[in-house]
């Protein structure tokens, strides 16, 4: 479990195919403190480190990952968010994230609001999880969706994310991962089996 507030930026070092699985190497500042078998969020994809690579540490990306994520986009030099599991006495600062992308999303516009940023992001999912105010996952970052409509919504990204985070490196197209709120998920879920 994770709470959205990215503690490093990760650098992609290598990728490498294994039969359908991925394997990426990434550099980051934290690597010492990382442990085989610890679960760690990338961009919002909660992966497990499997082993080390020189200085490094590795994670291995199964084909149902790289199915629903934008993981299989990544190249060589990709900065990605990173967060490690929360620990039982920490604050949750952010929303309550399990690491479990539901969809893709694609950023269709980025406006300045001078001194902040409000990034307007696209997707194609049937359910209706996102509300105004409610929180979302995006790339791993926890944030309150400021606007939302059918299929998007917006959030405004303060200077501290945006600097601290890869939103400095999200342009109109790309391609980023979403985690809706587990609440909602769960109250949707419960409404459909009522009137069922």
């Amino acid at each position: 479990m994770f709470t959205g507030i990215i503690e490093d930026i990760a650098r992609v070092v290598s990728i490498n195919k294994n039969n359908k699985n991925l394997e990426i190497v990434l550099d980051s500042s934290i690597v010492k403190e990382l442990k085989i078998d610890q679960s760690v969020s990338h961009n919002g994809v909660c992966l497990t480190v499997d082993g080390f690579v020189d200085k490094y540490y590795r994670v291995t990306a199964v084909d149902e990952t790289l199915l629903k994520t934008n993981i299989s986009l990544l190249q060589e030099g990709d900065l990605i968010n990173l967060e490690r599991s929360l620990k039982i006495t920490d604050r949750i600062d952010g929303h309550i994230v399990q690491g479990h992308v539901d969809s893709i999303a694609i950023c269709k516009s980025i406006n300045d609001s001078d001194g902040s940023w409000v990034y307007t992001f696209e997707y194609n999912h049937d359910f209706h999880f996102i509300v105004e105010k409610g929180s979302i996952c995006v790339n791993g970052v926890s944030l309150t969706v400021v606007n939302s409509c059918e299929k998007s919504f917006s959030v405004a990204i303060i200077p501290y994310t945006f600097e601290n985070t890869n939103f400095k490196y999200i342009k109109v197209n790309t391609v980023v991962n979403l985690e809706f709120d587990i609440i909602g998920k769960y109250i949707t879920g419960w409404l459909k089996k009522q009137n069922s």
